[in-house]
């Protein structure tokens, strides 16, 4: 069986360049496990990237053991009962150290053995590795020849997957700022937030049969009415169908959220607060309303990618965001609104102000979505006071 997956993975070698892959766990009492996940990653025609190998070096075995991963292209980490000998300046255990260094730059691959009890500070690592949505695998292992298996098949998946296409970064933005309505017109519920967002590699996650089928509209109805990003009224009607290939449901003249076939969504919800008509005032855009809206509509797009792409072949995400029927509304705080609600500087009109994009990994999306929102929010505020 291994020597298949070998060939299978070499037969597609003209798609991927040479991995090299760094092994992260404990190396006292963890032997047998690290030479279980060096077998796996040479059987697959990778190179395992470990400790062991170093041999002598001018800095320390911490800086050699963070150079190498820096180096690696994917990390595979194991983590046992132990949490390991703590380091005088992070105040983490190795192993801890090596995982927070390749989180948020590369897919990181995580094996917790069975059947044993770590102490609170194991617990708490562990804990953190399986919360994050970063890692393209998390798995339990019982014992060296299960991880090997185990690592075996988690590596093979990825590679098959990412032999699907390029993340090509541009092709995604354009795909999501096409994504956003044209019209920018007031109504009279308007101003409107649109927030489109657009996977890569592109790929077909959701079949024309599927698109159809009443239990995933239902189901995206719930979420907008009851999920922890609901942004649907649930005292208004909705209207749920096709527009062409894509899913659209929406409230009369208020939110809506449309789904494509390769899992590109488009949210669009209302870009200011209901007005108090005891409170007399002029409209604005309020930027923490602004936040509130984008931190919403990315929460639920997350939501929604768990559900259709459970293997995670989307691995980034674009993000596009313009505010629409805007023309005459100005920017403030909470704050700066309640101090002066009758006084601010107004748009001169025209609606020209363009989309602001981002570019992140997928796992984004839900874990490090503050810092998303304000580098989205930044730069349409600033399109207000530049004018």
């Amino acid at each position: 069986m291994q020597a298949a997956v070998a060939l299978e993975v070499g037969a597609r070698r003209a798609y991927l360049p040479w991995m090299r892959i760094f092994i992260s766990s404990l190396i006292s009492n963890f032997a047998a496990e690290r030479r279980a996940v060096r077998r796996a990653v040479e059987t697959l025609r990778f190179e395992a990237v470990m400790a062991e190998d170093f041999g002598a070096q001018p800095s320390s075995p911490q800086v050699a053991c963070l150079q190498g991963l820096r180096s690696s292209d994917w990390v595979v980490l194991v983590l046992g009962e132990d949490y390991g000998a703590v380091q005088p300046v992070s105040g983490l255990s190795a192993t801890h150290e090596e995982y927070r260094e390749a989180r948020n730059t590369k897919p990181i691959f995580a094996f917790v053995q069975e059947g044993t009890s770590p102490g609170p500070e194991q617990a708490a690592f562990i804990a953190e590795v399986q919360a994050w949505q970063g890692g393209l695998f998390r798995g339990g292992f019982r014992d060296a020849d299960d991880l090997q298996a185990a690592v075996i098949r988690a590596l093979h998946d990825y590679t098959l997957t990412s032999a699907t296409g390029p993340v090509d970064e541009q092709e995604i933005i354009a795909r999501a700022v096409a994504l956003l309505p044209q019209e920018s017109r007031n109504t009279v519920e308007g101003p409107f937030i649109d927030i489109a967002v657009a996977g890569g590699p592109r790929q077909q996650l959701l079949r024309p049969v599927q698109m159809e089928a009443p239990d995933l509209a239902d189901r995206l109805l719930q979420e907008a009415l009851f999920g922890a990003d609901r942004f649907f009224d649930r005292a208004a009607g909705t209207d749920s169908g096709l527009d062409g290939p894509d899913l659209v449901i929406a409230q009369q003249r208020g939110p809506s959220f449309r789904l494509g076939e390769d899992g590109s969504m488009t949210v669009r919800l209302l870009a200011t607060e209901p007005r108090n008509r005891d409170v007399f005032g002029l409209p604005a855009i309020i930027e923490e309303t602004v936040q509130q809206r984008i931190a919403t509509a990315l929460g639920f797009a997350a939501a929604q990618l768990e559900q259709i792409d459970r293997t995670e072949r989307i691995t980034h995400v674009a993000i596009a965001v313009r505010i629409a029927g805007s023309d005459y509304l100005g920017w403030r705080t909470r704050a700066e609104h309640a101090a002066s609600p009758n006084s601010m500087t107004m748009g001169m009109g025209g609606d020209q102000r363009g989309p602001v994009t981002a570019f992140r990994r997928r796992a984004s999306l839900r874990l490090d979505r503050t810092s998303l929102v304000e580098d989205l929010v930044v730069p349409l505020r600033r399109q207000w006071s530049s004018r």
